[in-house]
């Protein structure tokens, strides 16, 4: 039924679409805009969708409520000035919940801080439900809420209902604060304790909001599992035969026994089974040994998972049966979006009108409504207009051997109709661990491949997407194997002739950073030039400064990732090894950042003025780590465009 209709919406979808415009020079300023969306949800009843848009400054996120009826009153919802909301979500057909969020500048789109405001459609009553707000003179605030609170399920059996994941701050109860489940009316802001952890915990859900699964932390932060194998009974070690390392995403069907689950047993990738709670029994249903299910399709409003995708190589999808009525959906509206990649949002509760979104590597994202009864497809948003899907650059995926044989996925892009050898710019990502390179529209990728540049991205040991396992491979090894995994990809670029060994650069930000300054101290012949952006380059300062290491969790965990022992630190720092960087180097940082604070950047500034070899510099106040405002990422981007310039020959 849906595959066929695929055919008709391809048609009334091109009616959408403005015929192409002539290739234009794509400005710096059109890459340093923000979005005008950064999240939608469509109400149960299909009649509204809330949209997070930002003001054309980017100092305030607000909340609109669209009608679907066409009527144009959309109501605007603001909770504080100068505040920012993220996380939409509807409790009841006429009530939603947000989440209050500051901007996370890499990513350029806001995140929770762990407050919760909720409002009717009309805004007419907004609601605190948790945080903590000051005293103000005579007045005392109404809420004192020292911790971080998020929605972690919807009670469809009682409208305006939810249940609410509270965990104390670790500066107020300490690192093992305890997790409270607090069942919230989100009209009135009432709670109720259902639920609590002494630590930190994760919990997962039945259909009747009773919590099943249970995960913590040991003391060495290893995963621990515990499980009700019926609703009401006593917690119990989840059994290795069931998942022997660790549980995530589980999705109960409607006999409250029934589940769907990511496992792995032995911190492989994670696959994807079905699980029976009552008998502790599981069925393999859609895995693979060298990449982990990234994501889950569910069907329909609080449905079960119809399908996987895959994403840390060549993005792939795979249903669970290519003949039910949800993967028909699917296919159907893969083919109507050709050549994009399509991700199912939101059910209307009657599962006639479907909240989703289309993207590529050269489309930075719609937001879609079907209705399914009509036959009509409604476009709520494009994400960024004013960017051209044809003149952006195709991403390539491709994999390769490392010389010490192990399979490694990366991605190739350079301009439509670039031919032979390129000038090459190396771009590692952050993290380095559970983050990883996808095929999806990167602002820094494009910007690079408009200006003739190709771009290569190298998902090296330690990247997430590919299980534990694969990640551990990376503990260790900044220094190491990860710079060796970098320099194989750039040689697998040179070998296949894609690109021109005499004109390659790297650049990275935070740990991508790092790698752009070692790297070329590990392979000096590769690299013409390095841009280090808001990057680690003193691992003794790491373990001194920032953010990670203030806490016992995050101080266990640089000893597992970097090591303490100082000589082999220092020999992988490039702050302590500046007299082998032998290449033009410019350093860019934000003087707010908390995660890679100024000291790094200080460390190899001043090691580099010691050694008497000047670098370029960009220092941007009232910035963190990375750039949020757009001017200063336009500048960003102007400085590169002459530094590459200048020393790859342009």
């Amino acid at each position: 039924m849906y595959a066929s209709n695929g055919l008709k919406w391809a048609a009334l979808v091109c009616a959408l679409w403005v015929t192409s415009a002539p290739a234009q020079s794509v400005t710096v300023e059109d890459f340093a805009r923000h979005g005008t969306v950064s999240a939608v949800s469509l109400s149960p009843s299909g009649k509204y969708v809330a949209m997070a848009v930002p003001t054309e400054d980017g100092l305030e996120t607000q909340l609109q409520i669209v009608p679907l009826d066409g009527s144009g009153n959309v109501q605007v919802l603001r909770f504080g000035p100068q505040q920012h909301v993220s996380d939409p979500i509807w409790s009841d057909d006429d009530q939603i919940v947000v989440s209050r969020a500051k901007m996370e500048a890499l990513h350029a789109r806001p995140y929770s801080y762990g407050e919760l405001l909720s409002s009717d459609v009309r805004g007419k009553t907004q609601e605190t439900l948790f945080a903590y707000v000051k005293d103000d003179g005579a007045r005392t605030g109404r809420r004192k809420d020292q911790g971080f609170a998020d929605i972690d399920h919807i009670l469809e059996n009682e409208p305006g209902s939810v249940l609410v994941d509270f965990t104390c701050w670790s500066s107020v109860c300490g690192e093992e604060s305890p997790t409270v489940i607090y069942k919230v009316n989100t009209r009135t802001g009432s709670r109720q304790e259902i639920e609590r952890s002494s630590r930190p915990a994760n919990f997962y859900y039945d259909r009747d909001g009773k919590p099943r699964l249970r995960i913590t932390r040991s003391p060495n932060d290893l995963p621990v599992l515990h499980y009700r194998p019926a609703a009401g009974g006593d917690w119990q070690a989840v059994p290795k035969s069931l998942a022997g390392y660790t549980m995530y995403g589980l999705t109960f069907d409607k006999d409250n026994n029934t589940a769907y689950a990511l496992i792995s047993d032995k911190r492989e990738p994670a696959q994807l089974y079905k699980v029976d709670f009552t008998s502790g029994t599981r069925d393999l249903l859609i895995g693979r040994d060298d990449a982990a299910v990234t994501r889950l399709l569910y069907g329909g409003h609080d449905g079960v998972p119809f399908g996987v995708i895959f994403d840390s190589d060549k993005p792939s999808i795979r249903y669970l049966d290519n003949t039910s009525e949800w993967a028909k959906l699917h296919a159907g509206l893969l083919k109507a979006f050709p050549g994009q990649m399509v991700s199912i949002l939101d059910f209307s509760r009657d599962n006639q009108k479907v909240l989703f979104t289309t993207w590529s590597d050269r489309h930075p994202g719609s937001y879609y409504v079907l209705d399914r009864s009509a036959g009509k497809v409604q476009m709520i948003s494009q994400v960024r207009a004013w960017i051209k899907p044809e003149q952006m650059a195709p991403m390539r995926p491709f994999e390769f051997k490392t010389k010490d044989g192990l399979k490694l996925f990366g991605f190739y892009t350079a301009k439509v109709g670039a031919t032979g050898p390129q000038p090459l710019v190396v771009m590692a990502h952050g993290g380095p661990y559970d983050v990883y390179d996808s095929w999806t529209f990167d602002d820094d990728v494009q910007f690079l491949a408009s200006r003739g540049y190709a771009v290569l991205q190298v998902n090296f040991r330690g990247s997430g997407g590919r299980g534990e396992a694969f990640e551990q491979l990376g503990y260790r090894e900044w220094g190491g194997k990860m710079m060796d995994d970098i320099a194989d990809g750039v040689r697998w670029a040179i070998d296949n002739k894609l690109a021109d060994p005499d004109r390659i650069c790297t650049y990275g930000a935070s740990f991508g950073g790092y790698a752009a300054l070692m790297n070329p101290i590990r392979y000096p012949e590769l690299y013409k030039c390095a841009i280090g952006y808001v990057g680690v380059y003193d691992l003794l300062v790491m373990h001194k400064e920032g953010d990670i290491q203030g806490t016992k969790s995050g101080r266990r965990y640089l000893d597992r990732v970097l090591g303490d022992d100082p000589a082999t630190l220092a020999a992988n720092s490039p702050a302590r090894n500046v007299d082998k960087i032998k290449i033009p180097v410019m350093l860019v940082q934000g003087r707010l950042d908390q995660r890679v604070p100024m000291d790094q950047f200080n460390a190899l500034e001043n090691a580099f003025k010691k050694q008497g070899t000047p670098v370029e510099t960009l220092v941007v106040g009232g910035e963190g780590h990375g750039f949020y405002k757009p001017e200063n990422r336009a500048e960003l981007y102007r400085r590169m465009e002459v530094f590459l310039a200048k020393h790859l020959g342009k």
